[in-house]
């Protein structure tokens, strides 16, 4: 679905399931920052009105992913905890290459993409391999969403890309380095982890 070139090993879900209140509160900093990702690149692009106006539905749809999440939380007793750090996010922001403004603003669309691609990913992991029906059910939803979102960055890249920059090889570079960097990963209760 995501041509992601390393997919998650099921068993990660089994790990995520056994602490499910540090999963929640890691996937809802998750969707604080995508929607802080949105805003910073309206802040970018103003001058591209169709865009700005889609970045301003996808950072509202993040909110509104918080706000579900905090409402799980808040429903089985839980507290929000403080931010997590995500190494992974961390590892794929050095890949961005350097350039002028609209080439920065391709890598930012791409660096969304990626990780949508691997949220959404996730989400599939664990709406197939949880036993606790409401998560399932509320990941399985929640990833068709987030797949949007991941669409739209990529089809962003396109739009935005100055003539010579080729989108499609970059983004093919991108799953290369993305499949080196999740190697590392998948062994903590955190939606990168």
């Amino acid at each position: 679905m995501f041509r992601l070139k390393l997919p998650t090993d099921p068993r990660w879900a089994n790990i995520a399931e056994g602490n499910l209140e540090e999963i929640l509160t890691d996937h809802a900093w998750c969707e604080i920052k995508a929607a802080s990702n949105a805003m910073m690149l309206i802040n970018l692009l103003p001058e591209f009105t169709e865009i700005t106006t889609e970045l301003t539905s996808i950072a509202k749809e993040e909110l509104d992913h918080f706000e579900q999440v905090h409402e799980i939380i808040k429903a089985r007793g839980w507290v929000l905890g403080r931010e997590r750090k995500d190494s992974y996010v961390n590892d794929l922001f050095k890949f961005m290459k350097p350039g002028n403004r609209k080439h920065l603003i391709v890598e930012r669309m791409l660096f969304a993409a990626m990780i949508e691609a691997r949220s959404c990913e996730r989400f599939k992991v664990l709406s197939d391999n949880i036993k606790d029906e409401e998560l399932a059910v509320f990941y399985r939803e929640l990833m068709i969403s987030e797949a949007n979102h991941y669409t739209s960055f990529l089809q962003f890249a396109h739009e935005l890309a100055e003539e010579g920059y080729d989108v499609k090889k970059r983004w093919e570079e991108w799953l290369e380095f993305e499949a080196k960097v999740i190697e590392s990963y998948g062994k903590s209760e955190t939606i990168h982890g």
